[in-house]
């Protein structure tokens, strides 16, 4: 009978050991332990590509106990979509308006920002003119054909006083909020990836700086016009995206981190050549 009874006491005991033993799996896979110490899948476009090639093989992303795989994307939409249904973990290479607008479009697969990471300007570019003087009546703009590129390059032509928009204009607004245009600019909307590849055909181009430099060009140098480079154009931020679901997930807010890492951002400015400026601010920031 007390052999009955110190085994059946001894089964407690095991099964106790059992479940303490898996919660604590759980808790350190949640935490980013063993468990969770699974690879992280990045997406990303052009020359972020070659960022987080070089983020995933530095001994900064090993010190921080991070493995990550990066994958080569040219389609943002395709790439926002892979990230909403997990193909993706984490994508690196859209503004916050550009996430804004995604999200506006697409009310199923939802994402969210896990941090900032760059500013880069968007320019004005053209093979015909040297500066926005020479600009003639009549003169035709490419721009991009998605609603956050789209509302950013018109704030960025009236910047440059080629256009005054009206009081209604908002991250996502196009060309028929445009209040005043006294050079009467024809507008011809494009896929933006495409912007460089059009200079020859098109008196103005505007185009961000990450497809700029795939078309190496530099926003600094060759651009006749580009927005200031400063914390003041928060919608302009980049930052790195997840699913909704995954926006709390601790070891994906650790690539945050590790982008602003210093010695991460002495290699990105000398590749880049300061076209892309470090921001690293709360995502209250961008809430406001």
């Amino acid at each position: 009978m007390r052999k009955k009874r110190r085994r059946k006491i001894w089964w407690w005991v095991i099964g106790i050991v059992v479940v303490l033993a898996a919660a604590f799996g759980l808790s350190v896979a949640s935490n980013g332990g063993p468990l969770g110490n699974k690879e992280i899948t990045i997406g990303t476009i052009g020359p972020d590509v070659q960022v987080w090639q070089h983020i995933a093989k530095s001994k900064e992303a090993k010190q921080a106990g991070l493995k990550i795989r990066v994958k080569d994307f040219t389609d943002p939409v395709a790439l926002n979509k892979a990230t909403a249904n997990g193909q993706i973990d984490v994508n690196a290479f859209q503004s916050w308006s550009y996430l804004q607008a995604y999200n506006k479009e697409n009310k199923n697969g939802q994402l969210a920002a896990l941090g900032t990471t760059y500013l880069e300007p968007m320019g004005i570019y053209s093979d015909r003119y040297k500066k926005i003087s020479q600009v003639p009546d009549g003169a035709t703009v490419a721009i991009a054909n998605n609603p956050a590129n789209t509302a950013r390059g018109l704030l960025l032509l009236q910047s440059a006083g080629l256009i005054k928009l009206k009081k209604s204009f908002n991250a996502t607004s196009g060309t028929n909020e445009i209040a005043a245009n006294p050079k009467h600019l024809k507008f011809k909307e494009i896929d933006d990836t495409t912007g460089p590849r059009v200079l020859k055909s098109t008196d103005l181009v505007l185009i961000g700086n990450t497809i700029a430099l795939t078309g190496h060009l530099n926003v600094l140098k060759d651009s006749i016009y580009h927005e200031k480079v400063d914390q003041s154009t928060k919608n302009n931020i980049n930052v790195l995206a997840t699913a909704k679901k995954n926006r709390n997930n601790a070891r994906y807010k650790k690539l945050v981190t590790l982008y602003h890492n210093q010695k991460i951002q002495q290699w990105i400015n000398k590749k880049y050549q300061g076209t892309k400026v470090n921001v690293q601010k709360p995502l209250s920031y961008l809430e406001k």
